[in-house]
């Protein structure tokens, strides 16, 4: 676990811009660091400016260190614009919809892939200091395509790394799984139909699990990384797993449950840590890197920037929610509920 001393040292007086700024995750990281850490400037980087006016009227009390930038990732002028100056990217903004990736997948490629290749190329150009992408476990032998454009963002970034030449970004990746409560997972949903008076809530397999990570939780990972990265690394956390009909359970103990099948797309099993990976892959006390597979320096990822000592795991290594050691119980999935949603 890294202390809070350490990030704040990482953050004093710096420029932090958070692409995808409006969403559930980027308005949770950035009040974060805003109450708790000394920076100079956050800049909110998104498209949608009714999200961004509402943001501002919930963070008036910031007015002096919070910008706001309306742009594209797809748009390489405006990021270039809005990186001048900036110390620190956090690359949140994705399009993260599964069955919207598959109905409409060169928007899906636009997005994820050719804004990737932007967010990366403007970074060096404006000599960003650290760049992190956020990454998802279906970037992990990705069988959809909102998995499949993940994985090629997460390999432009660590290349990133390859491309610097004299300039000193550093480029990494935290890919986690599903954050409790965000507007990408099951539980607004169920939540919703909770509400609405359903008599029932549907499944699509009763044998589907999924890694399972709070908003702090998620937060607090990302912000570590920014102390630990060299440049080059894929950060995976240790997180526990959930199965998808204690979640129901959790929730709503007394309506029945009903086998829907499988959505286009989805897997039974999500996997962070791909067995073909695992002789790139080492493991630490709370979290696991995988390295490049392709690196023109001599670094020692071992041994994490903060001074934390890794091991490499054993071949035929993988890490997925299935085989996954730590399982929520429903009581325990039931508290998490009640806490943060």
């Amino acid at each position: 676990m890294i202390p809070k001393e350490a990030i704040a040292k990482e953050l004093q007086g710096k420029t932090v811009l958070v692409t995808g700024g409006t969403g559930s995750f980027g308005k949770k990281f950035i009040k974060t660091i805003l109450d708790n850490y000394d920076v100079k400037k956050v800049i909110v980087y998104s498209r949608d400016e009714l999200k961004q006016f509402e943001m501002q009227e919930m963070y008036k009390e910031y007015a002096k260190k919070l910008r706001f930038f309306i742009g594209d990732v797809r748009d390489k002028e405006r990021l270039y614009l809005a990186f001048k100056g900036v110390d620190i990217v956090i690359h949140a903004a994705a399009m993260k919809q599964v069955p919207a990736a598959e109905y409409n997948p060169m928007e899906c490629i636009k997005t994820n892939i050719n804004g990737a290749e932007n967010i990366v190329e403007m970074a060096i150009e404006c000599g960003v200091q650290k760049v992190i992408a956020l990454s998802t476990d279906k970037a992990a032998n990705p069988i959809n395509l909102y998995g499949a454009t993940k994985l090629c963002s997460d390999k432009l970034f660590v290349a990133g790394n390859n491309l610097v030449g004299d300039k000193h970004t550093l480029f990494s990746v935290v890919r986690y799984g599903n954050v409790a409560g965000s507007r990408g997972s099951v539980v607004p949903f169920f939540k919703k139909l909770i509400e609405d008076g359903t008599t029932f809530l549907p499944i699509t397999d009763d044998k589907m699990t999924r890694f399972w990570i709070t908003l702090e939780q998620g937060i607090h990972f990302v912000l570590s990384a920014l102390v630990r990265m060299h440049g080059g690394e894929v950060f995976v956390p240790k997180i526990p797993s959930i199965k998808i009909v204690d979640l129901a359970t959790a929730m709503a103990p007394n309506l029945e449950q009903k086998i829907i099948g499988i959505r286009p797309g989805e897997k039974i099993h999500e996997i962070m840590c791909p067995q073909d990976d695992a002789f790139h892959t080492l493991q630490f006390d709370d979290f696991f890197i995988i390295k490049p597979s392709v690196s023109f320096s001599e670094i020692d990822y071992k041994k994490t920037k903060y001074g934390e000592i890794g091991t490499e795991v054993p071949l035929g290594f993988e890490y997925n929610s299935f085989n996954n050691t730590h399982y929520l119980s429903v009581e325990e999935i039931r508290e998490l509920h009640n806490k943060y949603l």
